[in-house]
């Protein structure tokens, strides 16, 4: 329902954010405990500090205010994307190659929607991830939802 809305404040900021040289990670737009919150991961090079997430938040809180996306109150988080950060752009799988990586597809490939494996490349669209002694091609644009995994070890 809000999918056009949670784009177009990506739009909207994101070149604010380039120019502060912090790369808008994710967008989200949902009801949590009674209240909607619109939350924006940010990252940047070496990570981001609680100091960047106030200074986007001044950056960009009027400006998405004036455009009035949303018609009901809600408060605006920014927020360090985690550990566990979610993989959404091209960009961001070309990234975490060489990690620990969770993937839901959209519709079943062999008939299994869920992946937990290392991703080993990412090429011409193509996911290709090792689970245990098996390799699987996932297909970018099947896609459902994907993060990384930190392992903390033992």
């Amino acid at each position: 329902m809000y999918t056009q809305a949670v784009e177009e404040v990506g739009l909207l900021i994101e070149p604010i954010l380039d120019e502060m040289e912090i790369e808008l990670v994710d967008v989200e737009y949902l009801s949590e405990g009674g209240r909607w919150v619109l939350r924006i991961y940010v990252d940047r090079e070496g990570g981001i500090t609680l100091d960047d997430c106030v200074r986007v938040s001044r950056e960009i809180e009027d400006l998405i205010e004036v455009k009035d996306f949303f018609h009901q109150p809600y408060v605006l988080e920014v927020s360090s994307p985690g550990l566990n950060r979610r993989l959404k752009k091209e960009k961001d799988f070309i990234r975490a190659v060489g990690n620990t990586v969770a993937i839901r597809l959209a519709a079943p490939l062999d008939g299994r929607r869920n992946f937990k494996g290392t991703l080993e490349s990412f090429v011409d669209g193509v996911l290709c991830v090792a689970v245990n002694n098996d390799r699987f091609f996932l297909p970018y644009r099947e896609v459902e939802h994907a993060n990384l995994i930190y392992d903390f070890g033992d």
